[in-house]
């Protein structure tokens, strides 16, 4: 089996790993997904969870998701404004990926003598259909 795409697959975004990347690849857009996995978040609790996210930068790469159909975006009609986020099934289904970025990222830390700043949350079970 071939490990690179032809240049006309390439155009057409093809490679199961590339198109994941363009999905998920934003500098922000994996902290964002594994922060909503199981849950709704509001945009205040997005940036506190994302600290190095400027609300500029966290609000295009939320568009970006949403566009994607990774998450969805509930806008409530209330003042003040109440937006909140959650994964769509799609979204939700990237669950086992960022668990193993989470795993391979600990066991890499831990071989550079570092321990991890944050730990594997509890997430909620997935729901079998």
């Amino acid at each position: 089996m071939a490990k690179g795409c032809s240049n006309q697959n390439k155009l057409q975004n093809c490679c199961p790993v590339e198109r994941t990347l363009d999905l998920i690849g934003g500098k922000y857009k994996a902290l964002i997904l594994w922060n909503l996995v199981g849950k709704t978040l509001r945009f205040s609790d997005l940036q506190r969870e994302v600290t190095a996210a400027t609300p500029r930068m966290l609000t295009k790469q939320l568009r970006e998701l949403e566009e994607d159909g990774l998450l969805s975006r509930k806008v409530y009609a209330v003042v003040p404004p109440k937006v909140e986020y959650s994964l769509t099934e799609l979204g939700e289904s990237l669950r086992p990926i960022l668990e193993s970025m989470y795993i391979w990222g600990t066991a890499f830390l831990h071989k550079q003598g570092r321990t991890p700043c944050c730990s594997m949350k509890e997430l909620p079970k997935i729901q079998e259909h």
